[in-house]
């Protein structure tokens, strides 16, 4: 049991935080979002209150590269920190009403104090990570910008042929700029992937899965931490939106079971990338796909259960240390 919580309301320049110590709030203070004046701010406050250091809980929300310093500070000192999701702690305090930076660190200490049991400490990722995940955000700005430069060159019916020619010869060679950009960064990533021994093998397992290739497996690997704060299938299913749920109540709401909005949407539509990949060539997939359709079940359910077993293939490839067999013998036959 955790005697004394720190709620943290991170922004770009300031921390606003609430002290949450024996189920009594003990003032707001801000800072500025900076490691010197929060690694000041938390011995000052550690001494104060002389409470072991593994009594104390340290929560905020993932604001993203903006909760950088609160991890160094908490890595540094020893405190076991919650980087919880937003959207977890306003479902929450739903009735509550009213915002500000004060009562949003009010709001995440109270959360942490009475959710503390399902609390999932922060577990910092390898450096080789962190270079994999800034490769692969990168790869997604230059993708972005590639294809928000391609749109005109697609539109010259509308155009007239003096706007097309100078449209196409402005554009053309940032294009082709950025096409080698995008191959020297995917280059790159599977360099990162094959100097690490460990991250060598989790991408041999998975890629063994047929549709899953650098991308998916780069974003997987950055998702999942190396599969350590993610190891269900069932659970990174939910997360990328891809495990239907019911909706009925009582005997008058019957609803059509359908998955949730709320979900890792680059990653869904990798996956849904994927999948397609998967039933575009012969193979165990494609016969599914075949199947499933011609017994009169919408496409899309169909490619999102085919989402849903490469979820399931990876993990049970990665949990068992091995590459996927589409014909499998078990080792006691």
């Amino acid at each position: 049991m955790k005697t004394v919580i720190v709620g943290i309301d991170v922004s770009k320049e300031t921390l606003d935080l609430v002290i949450q110590k024996d189920d009594r709030t003990r003032g707001h203070d801000q800072l500025a979002n900076s490691v010197k004046d929060l690694k000041n701010y938390l011995q000052s406050k550690l001494k104060e209150f002389t409470d072991k250091k593994s009594t104390w809980l340290v929560c905020m929300e993932n604001t993203g590269i903006y909760c950088k310093h609160v991890i160094e500070v908490c890595a540094e000192l020893q405190l076991d920190l919650w980087v919880e999701d937003a959207g977890r702690i306003k479902a929450f305090h739903s009735l509550s009403r009213g915002k500000n930076d004060a009562l949003d660190a009010e709001r995440i200490a109270q959360y942490a104090f009475f959710k503390q049991q399902e609390a999932k400490l922060w577990e910092a990722p390898r450096a080789v990570i962190h270079r994999l995940k800034s490769l692969y955000q990168l790869r997604k700005r230059l993708l972005n910008t590639k294809q928000r430069l391609s749109s005109p060159l697609g539109e010259e019916t509308y155009m007239g042929d003096g706007w097309s020619k100078e449209h196409a010869a402005h554009l053309k060679p940032i294009l082709a700029q950025l096409k080698r950009q995008l191959k020297e960064v995917e280059s790159k990533m599977k360099e990162i992937i094959n100097e690490d021994a460990h991250l060598q093998k989790l991408y041999s397992q998975m890629s063994s899965v047929k549709g899953v290739g650098l991308i998916v497996g780069a974003s997987i690997l950055v998702m999942t931490n190396e599969f350590k704060s993610i190891n269900d299938p069932r659970k990174m299913a939910c997360q990328c939106g891809v495990a239907p749920f019911p909706y009925e109540s009582g005997k008058r709401i019957r609803g059509r079971t359908k998955v949730s909005h709320r979900a890792h949407k680059p990653m869904k539509v990798l996956l849904n990338l994927a999948a397609r990949s998967s039933v575009s060539s012969p193979g165990e997939l494609r016969d599914y796909y075949e199947r499933k359709v011609s017994e009169g079940k919408n496409k899309m359910v169909v490619l999102n259960a085919i989402r849903n077993k490469l979820i399931h293939r990876i993990f049970a490839c990665v949990r068992d240390g091995r590459k996927y067999e589409e014909i499998y013998t078990p080792a006691l036959v």
